[in-house]
């Protein structure tokens, strides 16, 4: 993990100048189902978020971003490893994952083992999503203390299982069952943050604070659905939801603060990956802009998401805007902190570079979901069997199986340019085949 000498000497003076010794903490901020520009400093001009939008201007922000994966578990999953969710070993929503695991497989070195490995006490609040059984609760998986759900949604005051019978509570505290019924849930969240803080004393914390908003059900205090009254529905609600989290965010600045931790504390800001457009969600509410596509499908709406770093060695004001992925945070933190124990088989690539120069760590993504999967290189996207839940612009049901498309020609993503460049289909096709997760039956019935 290389980086310029520059920036060493920057991060070796922000490091040790701040916390007199105290090594940083790290809070890792997820949110759920956040639209790709939900965010008034990504240019959503109907949010106001100015807490994040504070961390951005303050930090480092990306503009192209990219997720593991277009659903929850699987995203969750490439964050806390490092790896693709194929490499991860989760590729589907916990706990309907095939194989032995229906969550995380515990195998994996998570990035709170790795933390409290290196002596940090290391504690999760939120959502979770990675599965039930011990081995892969969020005990199981590395966290000394954890306050949340285990599901993909719960109502956010009777803290049920939000989906369809039998309803069942969900909400747990170091895997014991606890029911706080009738308190908000997004409140909760804060309060067992500050504990969490407080009772790290001396020792240096790395927080996985997860919110399960704006995901459905969209529930945000009143006082901000009133704030947005005359926005139409559903991007009332939603937007309320965006401004409720932008305030627990501001109140984790402010405990950070109390506690004399705000300058010694980095702070990571992402979403799981695109915005809803579900039955239970209304289906539409959040904003992707010029991006075509939502949760669920691989083209850009899907898996571009904000991201933000901000704290000490990342506080240099900046705008990177070649691609990066979630998996990367991993190796960024623990090169960023010298943290010993990385696994080898990390797939994600420390980002210091790329923030001191701009250029990419790597040339080629790749995203693939059941017969779904995605290539790209450079501009050029190839997505095979693409899903579209925006449905702004309708698929070929025939054409459309194999889709081209060049981020520098059309960020919209609505032409199929499969046609005009055939060759650059083929290269594409084979540049996948080299992808160690690539599997023959992943070509079956197409012809390029």
């Amino acid at each position: 993990m290389k980086r310029p000498f520059s920036l060493c000497l920057f991060l070796i003076g922000s490091l040790w100048g701040v916390g007199h010794g105290r090594s940083p903490n790290v809070i890792l901020i997820l949110t759920d189902d956040q639209g790709t520009l939900d965010l008034g400093s990504y240019g959503a001009d109907d949010l106001y978020t100015p807490h994040i939008d504070a961390l951005a201007d303050q930090g480092v922000k990306f503009t192209q971003f990219y997720v593991g994966a277009a659903i929850c578990s699987p995203s969750r999953g490439s964050l806390l490893t490092g790896k693709s969710p194929q490499g991860a070993g989760l590729i589907t929503n916990s706990p309907g994952n095939p194989g032995p695991y229906k969550g995380l497989p515990p195998q994996n070195i998570t990035m709170a083992e790795l933390f409290k490995a290196n002596g940090y006490r290391t504690g999760h609040v939120g959502k979770w999503h990675l599965g039930h059984e011990k081995d892969m609760d969020p005990n199981g998986q590395g966290f000394d203390y954890s306050y949340g759900h285990m599901e993909g949604c719960i109502d956010n005051y009777t803290h049920f299982f939000y989906w369809k019978g039998p309803n069942r509570h969900d909400l747990w505290e170091n895997g014991e069952r606890v029911y706080d019924t009738g308190t908000y849930f997004q409140d909760r969240m804060v309060e067992r943050a500050r504990a969490f803080i407080a009772e790290s004393g001396d020792r240096p914390f790395f927080l996985y604070f997860a919110t399960n908003l704006p995901h459905y059900p969209l529930q945000p205090d009143h006082k901000w659905r009133e704030f947005y009254k005359d926005l139409p529905m559903p991007r009332r609600d939603y937007a309320a939801c965006m401004s409720t989290i932008d305030e627990r965010v501001g109140d984790l600045i402010e405990i950070l603060k109390a506690y004399g931790q705000y300058e010694n504390t980095i702070i990571v800001f992402l979403s799981d990956h695109g915005h809803s457009c579900e039955e239970r969600t209304f289906f539409e509410g959040g904003y992707a802009g010029p991006f075509r596509g939502a949760k669920f499908g691989q083209f850009e709406g899907g898996i571009r998401v904000p991201a933000i770093f901000a704290g000490p060695g990342f506080d240099l004001g900046k705008v990177v805007d070649s691609p990066a992925m979630a998996m990367d945070i991993f190796p960024t933190l623990a090169d960023l902190l010298n943290l010993t124990g990385v696994p080898e088989d990390v797939e994600g690539q420390s980002l210091l570079n790329q923030i001191e120069t701009g250029e990419p760590v790597r040339d080629t993504m790749f995203w693939k979901r059941n017969h779904r999967w995605t290539v790209r290189q450079g501009p050029w996207k190839l997505l095979i069997h693409p899903r579209d839940e925006a449905k702004v612009i309708p698929l070929d049901e025939e054409k459309d199986i194999i889709f081209l498309a060049n981020l520098e020609m059309d960020i919209t993503e609505s032409k199929n340019l499969r046609f005009e460049y055939p060759e650059r289909v083929k290269e594409l096709v084979e540049v996948y085949k080299s992808w160690e997760h690539f599997e023959p039956k992943d070509l079956d019935g197409l012809e390029f």
